[in-house]
This record gives structure tokens, sequence and C-alpha cells, in this order.
């Protein structure tokens, strides 16, 4: 700690956003850099707190209290504040491969965590994360590094999304030859078309990507593990392989009129609207638009903020989000403590460009939808929605119960459906044979990674089921440690 009063010294503070009328005209990235000395004086909040739960990386009350990668955050903050930032650097690399991408998109629960926290805004980890590791490509630090001597061993990681990236970064570094093998045209998975460009512009997926690819990993895309090339042939062909394919089975809304033309899962809508903008600037007509349409989100959590971000930018004529849960306290509820995940209100980026575009938080709570309206041509016209009461059951499990006299019919000629996901496709893993878990899961214990076929292993979503971008990089990074065991009998790997 450089600065033992910094805390009492500085108030929290982060980078400037664009406005919303101004970011909700194009596609790029909207939080704004800040200045070097700005960024020492935030460095310099972090405390000597004796114990830094920002790290831990633990489970509580369901949610990540702490870094599940164990950044170093102490370390590298009060590098920041002493302006050694290339050293800052190299701490933030020994734990998390893509800091660009964690410093973009993670919700932070080392922040919710930060002992500053208990009494004090925490400090802002996320953006001097990001900051770190940006100065680090502007500087011309972060190069490419392939391993000196290669073992001859091949790996196969299936599916690029953060989960696969660090596994086959890890098991490249040590020396196996990994490919990697995605069904889409472009690497990335999740973070290619799962994440809107205004969150994380794709051109800094591809920098990621360019330095794997200088550094010996090899990319296969338009491949489905299973269907384009038959699942025997890897086992035959690797020594070993990774299913790091995500949660991708989206949660259903079997209603009246699911079947209208209108009704999307929110996933479909994302990939559809990055892959028309990455290919021509939305010029081929091939995404689903929202322009000129009342939109209805059902869902809430980062993919329905995503929805109502994208749809505001095709010029939506209106946007709500229908929470089915109630609005969360404004402060810590009793039975949500530091340093658990703070589950309070808060307006996400396309929650607050819909409150300067409508007037209003976008978001009802306690609502679900009955049933979808058609216009008699198939097509959505309208949703039934209704108030709901959370009441026990008669087995004690708390159900949501309509409230009766709050049915209602509103405009939509867009809903999408953001609820969640069930856990992995189950194609491939009927192909290669491994066991699911009752959620449907791959089954493989955490720490370990194997599945019941010698020699495959799990990890990320499609081991845990939907999840954060810093689990996947941690279950990335722990697979390629098991892999390495398993191939050489020991490991070096952190």
């Amino acid at each position: 700690m450089g600065k033992p009063t910094g805390f009492l010294e500085y108030l929290r503070e982060l980078p400037l956003d664009r406005s919303a009328t101004e970011r909700i005209r194009d596609w790029h990235e909207f939080h704004l850099k800040m200045d070097d000395a700005k960024l020492r004086e935030q460095g310099a909040r972090c405390m000597d707190c004796g114990t830094p739960f920002c790290h831990t990386g633990t489970i509580m009350a369901g949610g990540a209290s702490g870094c599940p990668i164990h950044n170093l955050i102490p370390e590298w903050n009060d590098l920041v504040f002493r302006g050694l930032w290339q050293e800052a650097l190299e701490r933030l690399h020994k734990t998390n491969n893509f800091p660009e991408f964690t410093g973009r998109v993670c919700p932070a629960p080392c922040e919710g965590s930060c002992v500053l926290g208990i009494n004090n805004p925490p400090v802002t980890i996320k953006n001097i994360e990001y900051s770190i590791v940006e100065r680090g490509f502007d500087e011309g630090w972060i190069t490419a590094e392939p391993p000196a001597k290669r073992t001859g061993k091949k790996v196969a990681v299936i599916g690029s999304g953060p989960s696969g990236l660090a596994a086959a970064a890890q098991i490249n570094r040590v020396g196996h030859h990994v490919t990697v093998f995605e069904r889409a045209d472009r690497v990335g998975g999740l973070l290619m078309y799962g994440i809107p460009n205004m969150k994380l512009d794709k051109n800094y997926v591809q920098r990621r990507v360019d330095l794997l690819t200088k550094e010996g990993v090899e990319f296969v895309v338009n491949t489905e593990v299973g269907k384009d090339v038959p699942a025997d042939k890897l086992r035959s062909e690797f020594d070993a392989i990774v299913i790091a394919t995500g949660a991708t089975k989206p949660r259903d809304l079997p209603i009246e009129g699911r079947s209208l033309t209108g009704v999307h899962f929110a996933m479909e809508f994302l990939k559809a609207n990055t892959k028309s903008l990455l290919d021509s600037n939305l010029s081929d007509g091939a995404n689903i638009s929202a322009a000129g349409k009342n939109v209805v989100v059902i869902g809430g959590g980062d993919t329905g903020t995503d929805c109502v971000g994208t749809s505001l930018r095709h010029g939506c004529k209106s946007v709500i989000q229908l929470e089915i849960l109630p609005k969360p306290p404004l402060q810590r509820a009793s039975d949500n403590p530091w340093p658990q995940w703070p589950k309070v209100y808060k307006l996400d980026y396309g929650q607050e460009e819909a409150l300067e575009i409508q007037g209003a938080d976008p978001r009802t709570y306690l609502t679900t939808a009955k049933r979808f309206i058609g216009d008699g041509r198939g097509a959505l016209k309208g949703i039934e929605i209704c108030e709901i009461d959370w009441t026990k059951d008669d087995k004690g499990r708390f159900v949501p119960v309509d409230v009766p006299g709050t049915s209602r019919v509103i405009d939509a000629q867009l809903a999408l459906l953001a609820m969640g996901f069930l856990g992995p496709e189950q194609s491939l893993l009927e192909a290669l044979g491994v066991e699911r878990d009752p959620r449907s899961n791959a089954k493989a214990a955490h720490g370990k990674f194997t599945t019941s076929v010698p020699g495959v292993f799990a990890a990320g979503d499609a081991r845990r089921g939907q999840s954060l971008v810093v689990w996947a990089i941690n279950e990335g990074r722990g697979v390629a440690r098991e892999v390495d065991r398993f191939l050489m009998g020991s490991t070096e790997l952190p």
C-alpha cells in the first residue's frame, strides 16, 4: 500500500460515459478513459486491510464473493499508485489471461467484497484492471510468447468462448499443440456473439485471438464437433479433449402464441445483430430488427440489458423489460451482508439509456407474461401480462402466484426471451459418451475437470452451468492444469 491515508483522502471516481443520446446512434464502446493522475488516486484508495477479501473468489449465498481467478488486486493497485504500470501488468497476467475482457464485462464481485466497501464506496478495481491492460497494449508490452519447445502432445478444445480460450492459452504455454474447434464463423464464442459490440468491441476479441494464433494455437471455425467432425475422430487424433462449449440451451416460455413471428430467444437476436454488424454494418438485412417496434424483453440480467441497449440502437418505438422478481432494495438488506455480492438496485447501461430516452427505467417488477397475442396473420401484436406475488407452496417453496385483477395487454411487435440458460446442448456430450449431472451439465468435479470418459475433460458453463466470464476463465485455467498433469504426469501450471 503506497499511501496509507489514500482511502481517506480520495473519493471513488469512475471515467465518464458518452451520453445516452449520443451513444445509441452507434455501436462503439461508451466508456471513456481516465487520466493517469486520477487512476493513481484511485489505486491509492486500496487499503492495508490485512485480509483482502477482494481476491478470495468464494461462493456466498449463491453468488461470487471476491475474484474467482484470485487476481492480486492489492498488489497491482499499489503498483498503479506508484506509476509502475509494466509491473502492474505482469501481476495482472499472473492470474488472468484476458483482463481486457473482464475489465469490460465482469460485474466485479471483487468490488462487492472490497473491505473499504463496508462503510464507503469500494475501490474502482474493474476500471484499474481495464486501464492496466490497455496501457500494456498501447505501450507494446503485450506481445506473442510462443513456448520454447513442443511436447508432441495434441489437445482438442471444443468451443472458443472465455473458458476454451483460457484453456487453449494455458495448454499451449507448456508446449502442447492445441486445436480449438468453433462452430461459428468467428472465434470467441460468447465474447464474440453473446455480448454486444458497445460493451465489448470485437476488435479487442480478435486482437487476443491473433496473439494466441502467433503463439501457436490453431483455430478451426465453421466446424461443429459431432456433426462436421465425428467425435470418434477427435478421440483417435488427439491425446486429450476439453469440452468448453458453454451453456447455450436457452430457457423457453411455452405459453400460448409462442410460435408467432416476432417472438425470439434473446441470443438469436443478439447473435444475428452482431454478425450482421460485423459482416455488413447491418446493411445485409440479416439481423432481427427492432426498428419502429414496441419491444418487450422478458427477463433480466446482463442478457436482458443487452437486448434493451440493442433495441434502442435499432430505433425501437419503445422497450420495456418484464422482471418476475421484486425490485431490489437501494441498500444491502440485512440478509445480504458484506462480503456477499450486493443484491441492490442499480441501473446498467441499457436501463440508463432507456431512462434518458423514454423517461423511465424500462423494468416492470413482479410481472410475468401469460400469452402472446397474434394479429391474425401469424405475427405478434401484443402480450397479456399479469402481476405476481411470491408465496410458499405446500412444500415450503416460493412460487409465483398471479394477482387477481392485474391482467392487461400491452402492445408488442417483438418479444425477446432473456430468462437464462438450462445447460449445454446435449448432442456433443452424447456423441462423446460423457455422463451428465442432474442439471444436464457434463459431470466433472471442479478442480479435477475429468469426465466419465478417460482423456475427456469439461470446463466452464458446460460443466458448471450458466455463470460469469471470470468463472469461465477460472475453469479454463484449471482444466489446462489437469490436462497437462494427465499428459505429463505432473504440471507446473498454476
